[in-house]
């Protein structure tokens, strides 16, 4: 939360504090807007589902795609903190969870589309504990021991009953957990091969990818520290996360052409023992959950939905993390209750993403006739960029500084420069779709001093001398005796590895 350079304020910025303060909700009337709970980016944000990373959703981007500005593109993300060499069992969807992503294109609080993914799991052979018997070059490489497959399913409702649904793709291939470069040479090909177009004018892809989140999670350590002294580090470097990716034409989303606004957010249902799924987690703006709800309302907000969140507005109104940096840092907290909150975040900005006849509720909303900025500035909207964030939510737009700014007052004349120094994501992202970074490999780093030399004399059959400087003789004779044989085994099996590449094979059949 060290102060970070002022960008220079827009018109936008004087349209976000002109459309709060003439829209000025008294408290008593904003008590009886029924607004939706706000989600969070869900990184172990709630103690239930903290416990199932499969079905754990971690953030949700929706932006008008820059490449293609007359689509739109989704990116919902599961499974927070993937370590990426965390084999033998690498990240997979769950197999008895719905992955859904939610359209709600006028304004009622209610999903009038909702985008249904569900996962198959295939395994080669259950005879060995790897993942991969050998170097991947494609999907359906038979040395990818463990893969998965999705159906993507569109469902349309009316007054949350369901009116049709149709079945958009079968069976398409997910991309794996990037083991290593010597599992994955190319792992930027097998992307490639799991991007997928659909008949019906949708393009999709569900992988792993780089967590596109950047911040520095320490605010957890009483607020960076206490002292600041712990700001600057993006917490997510190095972590992947299962993404899911869809592009639309911008019109299939839409109410019609003059009510371009949609609200998004993505939920993911468990089947539980009766066969029955219950929604589990939830989620739509960042920080929501994680930040805002107290520990008594996480589990109750990811089981709920939009059009009951009115239950959630205190939370809003009231939030706590203004009061808290009030005690520690002596920032004066903005006065309750917080309509400008309500305003933006429930409702979306007058002029800019909030539709007609809106019903508050914690939707990403965004307005799908913006057209993309040439050069995105990280601070979105207040900074005069009218295609950043809460105008839906960019990969690059940095959430934690606009969030916290506005949380501290930005938008009722407590101006401030606050943010935790981390102002962009480690890995690029793409310029075209699915757009999110390529996921760090499990063969990441360094090798430690030392060790691979050890390993190295093992396998040639030597002895690495031990803490103490040597070995006595019995020792001496049984450790060669086993290194020799372990190298003579590793000799035999190459030479079997050889002849069959040789032969057309491939290796660890």
């Amino acid at each position: 939360m060290t102060p970070t350079s002022r960008a220079k304020r827009g018109g936008i910025a004087a349209l976000m504090s002109g459309a709060l303060a003439a829209a000025g909700l008294a408290a008593a009337g904003a008590a009886a807007l029924e607004p939706g709970a706000a989600t969070a980016s869900s990184h172990r944000e709630a103690p239930l589902i903290s416990g199932q990373p499969q079905f754990d959703n971690t953030d949700v981007y929706a932006f008008v795609s820059p490449d293609k500005p007359d689509t739109t593109t989704i990116v919902a993300n599961w499974i927070p903190f993937e370590e990426p060499a965390g084999g033998p069992n690498f990240y997979t969807f769950a197999e008895d969870a719905q992955y859904d992503v939610h359209v709600d294109n006028d304004g009622d609080a209610q999903g009038e589309l909702v985008f249904r993914y569900t996962f198959d799991t295939h395994t080669k052979n259950g005879k060995t504990f790897l993942y991969n018997t050998g170097p991947v070059d494609s999907l359906d490489d038979p040395d990818l021991n463990v893969t998965q497959t999705y159906d993507l399913e569109l469902l349309k409702l009316k007054d949350q009953r369901l009116v049709s649904k149709t079945r958009l793709a079968d069976d398409v291939p997910v991309a794996p957990s990037n083991v290593g470069k010597a599992s994955m040479p190319d792992y930027g090909k097998l992307r490639d091969q799991a991007v997928y177009r659909t008949a019906g004018g949708a393009t999709t892809f569900a992988g792993q990818a780089d967590d596109p989140f950047f911040l520095d999670l320490r605010v957890f350590d009483l607020l960076y520290g206490g002292d600041l002294s712990e700001v600057g580090r993006d917490t997510l470097k190095g972590y992947n996360v299962n993404s899911i990716a869809l592009q639309l034409p911008s019109g299939m989303l839409t109410e019609s052409a003059d009510q371009p606004v949609v609200g998004i957010w993505s939920t993911t249902q468990r089947k539980g023992a009766d066969g029955h799924f219950r929604q589990v987690s939830r989620l739509g703006n960042p920080l929501v959950n994680e930040v805002v709800n107290p520990q008594k309302d996480k589990d109750a907000f990811n089981a709920s939905a939009p059009w009951d969140d009115a239950r959630f507005l205190k939370n809003v109104t009231e939030p706590e993390l203004p009061k808290l940096m009030e005690a520690i840092y002596k920032i004066d907290a903005p006065a309750e209750p917080r309509n400008d909150l309500v305003d933006v975040f429930l409702k979306g900005v007058e002029g800019l993403n909030r539709p007609p006849h809106v019903r508050p509720s914690e939707q990403l909303r965004l307005n799908t006739s913006i057209e993309p900025a040439a050069r995105p500035k990280r601070l979105g909207v207040l900074d005069g960029d009218k295609a950043g964030f809460p105008n839906g939510r960019r990969l690059t737009d940095d959430v934690i500084d606009i969030s916290l700014q506005v949380v501290e007052g930005e938008l009722v004349g407590a101006k401030n420069d606050l943010g935790d120094a981390v102002d962009e994501n480690d890995r690029k992202f793409g310029d075209s779709f699915p757009y999110v970074g390529l996921p760090t490999a499990g063969s990441r780093g360094a090798t430690a001093k030392g060790d691979g030399n050890t390993v190295r004399s093992q396998l040639d059959g030597g002895v690495p001398a031990t803490a103490g400087g040597g070995m006595d003789d019995t020792t001496l004779i049984a450790a060669s005796a086993a290194a020799g044989a372990a190298g003579f085994l590793l000799v035999a099996t190459g030479v079997v590895w050889w002849r069959r590449r040789t032969a057309g094979g491939r290796a660890y059949r």
